[in-house]
């Protein structure tokens, strides 16, 4: 079955664009040109991936976020205009996995998405069948994709869980943020890595809202991240 992507722009020379090389790539597609009928199209379908414009009327795509990662983990890529800069970060804040902004190469795009289906399709990568641990009795069952605290689940998006993945198989070692776009979010650097930093930052308040001990990522000043 082909992965299925919901196309959310007001603009139609945007969704057209969009939509027209998607189906070429063979993908199922569906179009929402404002926030209501996105949700609504998100919970009917199950997309596998979402491209979402912030600037949408009805509800914006900041509010469309929020209300999808309350139940959902779908890759979100958000689609921005080069003056929401404050919107970009906010939106990798509350859960969205990565952003592009307006104009942007089709092509660029293209990668992304299939990098992020990729990544999602294998749900995990070679070491599928260990147990990691980290402080605070922090525990990771990889082939069941749970993390637990002694007996306290956290609740890890499929991008939170990767990223804390590849963090622990490399235990006492700095990973720089390239290195993590590469290895957790599944493609070649291109420039930006704030998205690193934000999806950090969510996944050690998650931990820490569990306990104190398990949030066990260390930002190494100028070079990235690690756990002691």
């Amino acid at each position: 079955m082909p992965s299925r992507i919901l196309v959310v722009d007001d603009e139609p020379s945007v969704t057209d664009l969009l939509a027209y090389n998607l189906r070429k790539a063979l993908y199922d597609v569906q179009v929402a040109a404002d926030g209501r009928a996105a949700l609504r199209l998100a919970r009917e379908s199950q997309p596998d991936l979402i491209l979402l414009d912030l600037m949408i009327p009805e509800v914006d795509g900041l509010d469309v976020c929020r209300e999808l990662r309350k139940t959902s983990d779908v890759p979100i890529i958000m689609i921005t205009a080069r003056g929401e800069e404050l919107d970009r970060v906010l939106g990798l804040e509350i859960g969205a996995d990565d952003y592009v902004t307006k104009p942007f190469s089709v092509r660029e795009l293209m990668a992304r998405i299939k990098a992020v289906l990729r990544r999602t399709e294998k749900g995990g990568d070679e070491e599928s069948s260990t147990l990691l641990r980290g402080p605070g009795n922090l525990l990771m069952d990889v082939e069941r994709r749970s993390v637990a605290v002694d007996d306290s689940p956290i609740e890890l998006t499929r991008l939170e869980f990767d990223l804390l993945h590849r963090l622990l198989l490399n235990s006492g070692r700095v990973l720089t943020r390239e290195r993590l776009l590469e290895q957790a979010w599944g493609y070649d650097y291109v420039g930006d890595t704030r998205a690193v930093d934000s999806a950090v930052k969510r996944l050690r308040a998650k931990l820490r809202a569990v306990s104190a001990e398990a949030d066990c990522i260390e930002s190494v000043r100028g070079l990235g991240y690690r756990v002691n």
